[in-house]
């Protein structure tokens, strides 16, 4: 019988639909809400950039020195595994640059926290926000907001005051910041201590630490105490007069007088987080809590849009840096949905991203993937991405694509992934792909066989996966 397809009919060249719009996708969800407004009286996003650049400008310029005086094919700039400047490095530091060593060291270790300087091992390198901070107000808000988080690290506590108390105050701060943001002015140190002596109360309570005391009734035949009473807790008022400060080191509050005062970059800061907590509490799907590949197996099962508010709300759960680990684990697996959809999600996340996504492009599995990320992330055009690769790694992504719409999508899916093969012909697409080495090709070119309604197509598919599995 005659086929009406002839074997070397033409292939449509189409940009392949994202997985995440499979027709089966029905399950819409709510959409999501405006994109939130932050407090009247919050200065533009330009200002508070300038703002940040301002109280960052001396670790940006340590940065900058290390970035040019350590740089490939010179000595490098620590000596104990954990990015801290070598001694011989500081003193050349200020020197160069005119500053004290206090103020070298001080300015280095702000730059660690806010991320212009990345840690890689035993060796420090300049962090992407470095090289986008004089064109991108964004990289600078992330980078101001970094520091931020880590507050309690850029002043560190004193030795003699208890671990545990620390822990407590750093874990009650929250809840003080709010307070000083919702008051939009100046809160006496009096009524923060009083909020925060409540909160740390609220937190012994919640691990059920009810001290006992001397001289109160015991259940009846309840042992005496073994141990002395334990000493009295120590005074929540020098943990306040800490944090404080630490927050106004940052550049969050200003602290004097007897009162602290949010500026407009804290201020803007806690809205912020504020703002996190609610996006990852109005979970649409319900997998804030889940893994990288369960949530994303979750989001399989949604249009893009929605899925694209749920890979935020997941990622507004968690700290950037685990997040991305995560999804690229989540990509090395064997599922190639699970890979396309973690390459979406890290779309989301943006440039916070990149370094990680650079560092897969050597893993064959996953550079297609990278290589389209990294070239969108450069400003190229979703519907031109295709040209940063070759054409061997666009037939391996033809063939990961097809494995994901055989094993989760329908038969005519799969047919209609022949219209995004770059090959101009199926005699050729098969020539290629038997070519790429794909690990799913025989499961891929079976399942294409049996989906396809031409029958002289489909048995020259079936041909050719059996050269494959036969190694012919």
């Amino acid at each position: 019988m005659t086929s009406r397809i002839p074997r070397d009919s033409r292939l449509r060249l189409v940009r392949p639909r994202p997985l995440a719009a499979a027709p089966r996708a029905v399950n819409q969800r709510r959409p999501s809400r405006p994109a939130p407004r932050p407090p009247e009286g919050t200065p533009a996003p330009a200002e508070l950039a300038r703002m940040a650049r301002t109280g960052l400008a001396g670790p940006v310029r340590v940065a900058r020195w290390a970035d040019a005086a350590l740089g490939p094919g010179s000595d490098g700039a620590t000596a104990d595994g954990k990015a801290t400047l070598s001694e011989s490095t500081a003193r050349r530091a200020a020197a160069d640059l005119g500053l004290s060593l206090a103020q070298v060291r001080a300015d280095w270790d702000t730059a660690r926290l806010a991320g212009l300087v990345e840690v890689h091992g035993d060796s420090a390198r300049p962090g992407w926000r470095l090289r986008a901070w004089d064109r991108d107000d964004s990289a600078v808000l992330r980078g101001w907001v970094a520091l931020f988080d880590a507050w309690s690290l850029a002043h560190p506590e004193h030795e003699e005051h208890e671990p545990a108390a620390v822990a407590e105050v750093v874990s009650a701060m929250p809840q003080l910041l709010s307070f000083l943001q919702l008051s939009a002015g100046p809160v006496p140190v009096e009524q923060l201590l009083d909020l925060l002596q409540q909160r740390v109360t609220e937190l012994r309570t919640e691990r059920c630490e009810v001290p006992y005391e001397p001289g109160t009734e015991q259940p009846a035949g309840a042992p005496g105490p073994a141990e002395p009473a334990p000493a009295a807790d120590p005074p929540l008022d020098p943990l306040l007069d800490w944090a404080l400060k630490a927050l106004a080191s940052v550049g969050a509050l200003t602290y004097g007088a007897g009162q602290a005062t949010l500026t407009p970059l804290g201020s803007w800061a806690v809205w912020v987080k504020l703002e996190q907590i609610c996006v990852a509490a109005q979970s649409p799907a319900g997998n804030i809590e889940q893994s990288a590949e369960d949530m994303l197996r979750g989001c399989a099962q949604l249009r893009p849009n929605a899925a694209r508010a749920e890979y935020r709300a997941w990622l507004a759960a968690r700290p950037v840096g685990s997040a991305v680990t995560q999804l690229i684990d989540a990509a090395r697996g064997e599922d190639a949905l699970l890979r396309g959809l973690a390459f979406e999600a890290l779309r989301v996340v943006g440039a916070p991203a990149e370094p990680d996504v650079r560092a897969v492009v050597v893993e064959p599995a996953l550079r297609p993937y990278a290589l389209l990320w990294l070239a969108e992330h450069d400003g190229v055009d979703p519907e031109d991405a295709h040209e940063a690769l070759t054409r061997d790694e666009a037939t391996w992504l033809w063939v990961d694509t097809a494995a994901a719409v055989a094993d989760h999508g329908e038969a005519p899916m799969l047919v209609r992934h022949l219209e995004a093969a770059v090959q101009p012909t199926v005699p050729q697409l098969l020539d290629e792909v038997r070519a790429v080495g794909h690990p799913r090709t025989v499961q891929v070119l079976v399942a294409l066989a049996a989906a396809h309604p031409d029958p002289a197509l489909a048995k020259a598919v079936r041909r050719a996966a059996f050269q494959v599995h036969t190694g012919g």
